[in-house]
């Protein structure tokens, strides 16, 4: 019996979930079901040694029955080792022993600097954003970051230069990480609905692409010149074990949350040969 097909939200988090390397301490903001799901798959799957911090719980290494609608709820801490208060989180960043935070924004600039404040001129923006909690201190302070973005494709998310930066990427207007002497790696990954990026050195690059994505696409939904590596392929399907870890901690779709209803209709399935078909 052959495989089944398997969805772009499924194969997203999948991307985000690969980002962890074994080992890590990883955490996830306030509201950030994606990067939620793809911890808990990790976990799941390759980095079973991770040390994972649930999101606005602050709970280490829960195991919740599923991932529920809202990240206060209690389940997310069942299991847990440990509740850390939240002053104690932010004393482990600033002391280096966080590795990994997933962060998103309204806007991404291409160094990888974020946007979660407001859109528009500050002395009159046309948006007023959620703001970033204490991602800003975080963002300086962590050993790497994994931005990602589901709405890429609108043109509207990279741009060149962001409105307001909440969460510093490798350089903004006031210099680079080392010239302002923040000891934190920077983004280092980034997934988006149209494919995966890199950053070789303080700006992002195209690597990988989705089967049923141009490089031409990326280029059009991209407000900046866009780098692509020039061994740029296509991204390897998510393994079975990889879904079956999706579809067990999110039974109720979560995830499905972040996304436009046109990406949710795009579906794969496992190529015999060795790729992946639309």
């Amino acid at each position: 019996m052959s495989p089944r097909p398997f969805t772009l939200d499924e194969w997203f988090v999948v991307l985000l979930a690969r980002t962890i390397r074994p080992d890590e301490t990883v955490f996830h903001g306030f509201g950030s079901p994606c990067a939620q799901v793809a911890m808990h798959v990790a976990r799941r799957t390759h980095a079973p040694d991770m040390v994972l911090v649930e999101g606005a719980m602050y709970a280490i290494n829960p195991e919740p029955p599923f991932i529920p609608p809202t990240g206060n709820d209690a389940a997310l801490k069942q299991g847990a080792a440990y509740s850390m208060r939240f002053e104690e989180f932010f004393d482990a960043a600033l002391r280096g022993d966080v590795d990994r935070m997933f962060l998103s924004g309204g806007q991404i600039d291409r160094f990888g600097n974020t946007n979660v404040t407001m859109i528009g001129p500050r002395d009159r923006p046309k948006v007023k954003l959620g703001g970033g909690g204490g991602g800003c201190n975080l963002s300086a302070t962590i050993g790497n970051l994994t931005l990602w973005t589901t709405r890429h494709r609108g043109g509207r998310t990279l741009v060149p230069e962001c409105d307001f930066i909440t969460d510093m990427g490798h350089r903004t207007p006031a210099g680079s990480r080392t010239e302002l002497g923040f000891p934190g790696g920077g983004p280092q990954w980034m997934v988006t609905e149209l494919g995966v990026f890199d950053f070789p050195g303080e700006t992002v690059r195209l690597c990988r692409t989705f089967p049923d994505v141009s490089v031409d696409e990326v280029r059009a939904a991209t407000g900046f010149p866009l780098d692509v590596a020039g061994d740029l392929r296509p991204l390897d399907p998510p393994s079975t074990t990889e879904l079956a870890a999706v579809r067990t901690i999110d039974p109720l779709g979560v995830r499905k949350g972040e996304f436009d209803e046109r990406e949710l209709s795009r579906v794969f399935a496992h190529d015999p040969g060795g790729g992946c078909a639309c």
